[in-house]
C-alpha cells in the first residue's frame, strides 16, 4: 500500500515539476521561525535536491530552482505584507501583491544556484557523478548566490537557508558551527545534510540512516552555552515600552509614550549603567540648528536642549543612553531652509543631556526608508511605508562607539542585523552589538525571524547582542547565541543585568564572508573529485 502511494507521488512529481517545486519550497520555509519545523524543511530540501538532479536539461533545472525559491521566499517573507496595514497612502491589499512580486526577483538566486549545479554536474562531475556529487555542487552554488543576494541591488539576505539549522532559544542547534562557516556556509551545510539524507534513503541504508537522523536531531536539540552570565562588567537596563505601530507617529500620544518609557527607566538611575531604548523611542528632534517648525511637534517644549536635559535627568548622571532617533539634513528648499533628507540614527547621550556620539543606519529598507525610482513610482501612487515624504540617506557603515566605562558598542539598527559579515568595524572590534528595532510593522512571522538572525550574528561574531524593540521581541543574547532573557511580543517590560562577555574573535570575525566563499570552493572541488575517485576505485577492483 505504501509502495503504491510512493509510486503515485513520484509519478505526479515527475509530471508536474513546477507544482512539486512550489510545494517543496513552501515546506522548506516551515523550518524558519516561528514554525521551527526543521525536520520537514530538511526532507523538503532532500526532495528538491533530487528534483533538480533529475532535471532533463538546463531550462528545467533553472525553472525548478525558480519555482522552489519563489514559494520558499514568498512564505518566509509574508510578514512584509503586514507593513501595508500600518500606512494610509496605499491600500492594504497591495501588501499581498508586493511580497510575491518581490520574490519573482529573489527567486532568481535559487534558480541560478540550481542552474550552475546542473551545468557543473554535467560538465565537471561527469557521468559517474551521483546524487552526492550533485548535492555538493548545489551546496557550493547556493553559498555563492545567497552571498550575492546579500549585496546585489543594495542586498536583501532575509532569510538565509541556514536559519533552519538554528535551534530553540536554549540551543544553537547545528548553527553552533557558524564561527567556522559563516551564515552562507551554514546554508550550504543545510543542503549537504539534506543530500546525505537523500542518499541514505535512496540506497536503503536504514541503520546508517537512522543513526544519521538521531545525530542530527541530537545536535539540533542539545542545550549549549551557559545562559545568563555574571562575568560581564557593564551594567545595563534594556527597555521595551510596547509602543503600538498605529500610535507611534501620533503627536497626541507622544507625551504618553515618553512617560511609559520613563516609568520603565527610572529605577536604578542613581547607578552607573547603560540604558538601551529602541528604534522610534524618541519622537523629538534632539539636534540643534533645525528650523523651529520641526521642534514645534516635540513632546514637552519646542526646545531640543530641554528635551536632551530631560532625558539626561531621567537616565541618571552616571549613565549613558543609546536610543534610536531621527536626524535631519537641512538644505535650501523652495520656501527657505527645510529638511532635504533624514537619517535613521542612534545617539549616545550622557546624564548631562549631551549627545556624545551618533551612528546613522547604513542598510536602508527599500520602500520603507526610501522610495526607489521615486520619479517613476511616485506618479503611479506608490509611496514609502514609513511616515513622511523625504527619503532617508544611508550612513557610512559599521562603526564602534567608545562609551568609556560602558564599553565599546557596535550599532546595528533594525534590519541591518541580518547582513552577515557587515555588522562590525573589524579594525575596531566592539564589546557587544546593540540592535534597536521597531518590529511593530511585521506581524507574528517577522519578529521571531528577526531575533533568530540576531542570534546568528552573535554566534558567528562571538559577540553578545542586545535587542531593544518597541513591541517585541527584545532580548539579551549571549556570544553563544542563546536568548537567555526576552520580553515577548506586545508586552512592556525591562531587562537589567550585566552585558555578557564577548568571546575572542572567531575565524569568521577575522575573515568575514571570504570564509563561506572558501567553503564553497572546497565543496565544489570535492564534488568534482568524488566521481573520479569512485570511478578509479571501481576500475581498480
Amino acid at each position: 500500500m505504501m509502495g503504491k502511494i510512493a509510486f503515485k507521488l513520484l509519478a505526479f512529481a515527475h509530471s508536474r515539476p513546477r507544482i512539486t517545486a512550489l510545494v517543496l519550497g513552501a515546506l522548506a520555509a516551515l523550518g524558519f521561525p516561528p514554525v521551527h519545523a526543521w525536520p520537514i524543511a530538511l526532507i523538503a530540501l532532500s526532495l528538491f535536491v533530487l528534483q533538480v538532479h533529475l532535471a532533463p536539461d538546463w531550462k528545467s533545472a533553472l525553472g525548478r530552482g525558480w519555482w522552489f525559491g519563489w514559494a520558499h521566499l514568498t512564505l518566509a517573507n509574508n510578514w512584509i505584507a503586514t507593513a501595508f496595514t500600518h500606512q494610509a497612502k496605499m491600500p492594504e491589499f497591495l501588501g499581498w501583491i508586493a511580497v510575491p512580486l518581490l520574490c519573482i526577483y529573489l527567486a532568481i538566486y535559487p534558480a541560478l544556484a540550481a542552474l550552475v549545479a546542473h551545468l557543473a554536474s554535467r560538465r565537471l562531475a561527469g557521468p559517474a557523478g551521483g546524487v552526492i556529487a550533485f548535492g555538493l555542487l548545489l551546496a557550493a552554488s547556493w553559498i555563492l548566490f545567497e552571498w550575492v543576494r546579500s549585496w546585489a541591488f543594495t542586498g536583501y539576505p532575509w532569510p538565509p537557508l541556514g536559519l533552519v539549522l538554528l535551534g530553540g532559544w536554549d540551543t544553537a542547534g547545528i548553527a553552533r558551527v557558524l564561527p567556522w562557516t559563516g551564515t552562507y556556509g551554514l546554508s550550504g551545510l543545510a543542503i549537504v545534510l539534506a543530500t546525505l539524507l537523500l542518499s541514505l534513503a535512496m540506497s536503503r541504508r536504514w541503520v546508517i540512516g537512522g543513526i544519521f537522523v538521531v545525530l542530527v536531531t541530537a545536535l539540533m536539540l542539545l542545550p549549549s552555552g551557559h545562559g545568563r552570565s555574571s562575568d560581564g562588567r557593564v551594567p545595563f537596563v534594556l527597555i521595551q515600552p510596547n509602543l503600538q505601530q498605529e500610535e507611534i507617529n501620533d503627536p497626541a500620544k507622544f507625551e504618553e509614550q515618553f512617560e511609559r518609557i520613563a516609568d520603565l527607566t527610572l529605577e536604578g538611575r542613581d547607578q552607573s549603567r547603560l540604558v538601551l531604548w529602541p528604534e522610534s523611542a524618541i519622537p523629538d528632534y534632539l539636534e540643534d540648528g533645525y528650523p523651529q517648525r520641526y521642534y514645534d511637534r516635540m513632546t514637552a517644549a519646542a526646545d531640543p536642549e530641554f528635551a536632551r536635559r530631560r532625558i539626561g535627568a531621567l537616565i541618571g548622571q552616571e549613565s549613558t543612553l543609546l536610543a534610536g532617533v531621527v536626524n535631519l539634513d537641512i538644505g535650501e528648499g523652495e520656501f527657505g531652509p527645510s529638511a532635504v533628507s533624514a537619517r535613521n540614527s542612534v545617539i549616545a547621550l550622557n546624564g548631562s543631556g549631551t549627545i556624545t556620539q551618533k551612528y546613522a543606519k547604513a542598510h536602508l529598507v527599500p520602500f520603507g526608508e526610501y522610495l526607489p525610482m521615486r520619479t517613476i513610482l511616485e506618479p503611479l501612487g506608490l509611496s514609502r511605508l514609513v511616515a513622511g515624504n523625504i527619503d532617508y540617506h544611508p550612513g557610512p557603515g559599521p562603526m564602534t562607539l567608545d562609551l568609556g566605562v560602558h564599553g565599546k558598542a557596535g550599532i546595528q539598527i533594525c534590519y541591518e542585523i541580518v547582513f552577515s559579515g557587515q555588522v562590525t568595524d573589524r579594525a575596531n572590534r566592539p564589546d557587544y552589538l546593540f540592535n534597536p528595532s521597531n518590529d511593530g510593522w511585521f506581524g507574528w512571522w517577522g519578529p521571531p525571524q528577526h531575533l533568530a538572525q540576531a542570534r546568528m550574528r552573535a554566534i558567528e561574531e562571538g559577540l553578545p547582542v542586545l535587542r531593544s524593540t518597541t513591541t517585541g521581541i527584545s532580548a539579551v543574547i549571549s556570544a553563544d547565541g542563546l536568548a537567555y532573557e526576552t520580553i515577548g511580543m506586545d508586552q512592556a517590560g525591562r531587562i537589567s543585568g550585566v552585558i555578557p562577555p564577548a568571546h575572542p574573535p572567531t575565524l569568521f570575525a577575522r575573515m568575514g564572508n571570504t570564509l563561506p566563499l572558501l567553503w564553497a570552493a572546497l565543496v565544489a572541488l570535492i564534488a568534482i573529485g568524488l566521481p573520479r575517485l569512485v570511478a578509479r576505485r571501481g576500475s581498480g577492483s
